[in-house]
């Protein structure tokens, strides 16, 4: 049963906060990256396919976030760089076609939210905390209640045995998440 929280110190500034297993719209939701080139600019891209479930706990210190990505779904915009980053020397595609991400605990900071947990990348996993913002809890009419999620983090690519793109390519990899999520019952 999904029960709306009471206003205590950890949902205090979350209004409406609502316990319960959310789904991320794939529509509404975005997983992206960006990663400095040469010193000068910094290439963006997304992927387009992945399966992201919230779960909403009574206490939100006992939450957790599970989510799968389809490596093949990269986008930078460029055809030609996403077939690239296909290959072997960077996401390896075909041998690892997928990343995931599985939390182990959240802990409450004076900005937010953080979000311990480990993602699996190149047949490595690694511990990877996200900062989290929790934007919104409403009712929509089309779908019944959604939530909103800000996250990011940083990583270093060669932490996940990705080691090709040498001085050109930063090690390290932005990454960003908006999520639109749909309350499931």
């Amino acid at each position: 049963m999904n029960e709306t929280m009471n206003t205590g110190p950890a949902t205090a500034a979350t209004p409406g906060y609502l316990a319960g297993t959310w789904k991320a719209d794939p529509v509404y939701s975005e997983i992206a990256f960006s990663v400095r080139l040469l010193g000068i600019s910094k290439t963006r891209g997304r992927f387009t396919t992945h399966d992201v479930t919230l779960v909403t706990a009574k206490n939100p210190l006992r939450s957790s976030v599970t989510a799968t990505i389809d490596l093949a779904s990269i986008d930078t915009g460029n055809e030609k760089r996403d077939n690239h980053l296909h290959a072997a020397e960077y996401l390896d595609v075909d041998t690892y076609p997928t990343m995931s991400y599985r939390s182990t605990g959240i802990r409450k900071t004076a900005d937010g939210w953080t979000v311990d947990g480990e993602l699996t990348l190149h047949g490595v996993t690694r511990q990877v905390p996200l900062t989290l913002k929790v934007n919104v809890f409403s009712s929509d009419q089309r779908d019944g209640q959604r939530a909103g999620f800000s996250a990011t983090a940083e990583i270093n690519r060669r932490d996940f045995g990705i080691n090709a793109g040498g001085v050109a390519l930063s090690n390290k990899v932005s990454i960003s998440l908006e999520i639109q999520a749909v309350l499931h019952k």
